[in-house]
């Protein structure tokens, strides 16, 4: 693997904050684990998780990444906007996954209350952003052996 391609996007949202920054610092540590120099790592803020498809969608089309881990917390309120937002950074980071046959980790947490996503940003659940970073780089590696495996004709 190319230096350039053993780089790892990181995007994350900036909305509800206290939450995401754990997620990001979970993730990176899962990247360290791993092997992965931070200096081997961007990381990119959206100012929501409704956001981050177009930034997984410009680092995945920049052909400089190895995997995307995508970082965000929903917090359901009063409002269907709860809905919207959780299924279309959904589906949205999945759609560039599939686009452009890269790994994106899914770390958009979607939680009832503040307290259920601080449980799950390096709480009592673990931190969904390392979880997601590890995801990121096992399926980088799975679909690395896939792309170069030779036909069977």
């Amino acid at each position: 693997m190319t230096a350039a391609k053993s780089r790892v996007a990181i995007v994350v949202s900036r909305f509800n904050e206290d939450v995401t920054r754990r997620l990001l610092a979970g993730a990176e540590a899962a990247l360290r684990e791993q092997g992965v120099p931070m200096a081997q790592v961007d990381v990119y803020w959206a100012p929501g998780a409704f956001e981050l498809p177009v930034l997984a969608e410009a680092a995945a089309a920049s052909g400089r990444y190895r995997a995307i881990v995508a970082l965000g917390c929903v917090i359901r309120g009063e409002t269907a906007h709860f809905e919207y937002v959780a299924g279309e950074a959904a589906r949205g980071l999945g759609n560039v996954a599939l686009a452009h046959r890269i790994a994106v980790g899914f770390g958009v947490l979607t939680t009832d209350t503040e307290e259920q996503a601080l449980a799950r940003a390096g709480g009592p659940a673990g931190n969904k952003g390392f979880d997601a970073a590890l995801a990121a780089l096992q399926t980088a590696d799975v679909l690395a052996t896939l792309l170069r495996a030779p036909s069977r004709d």
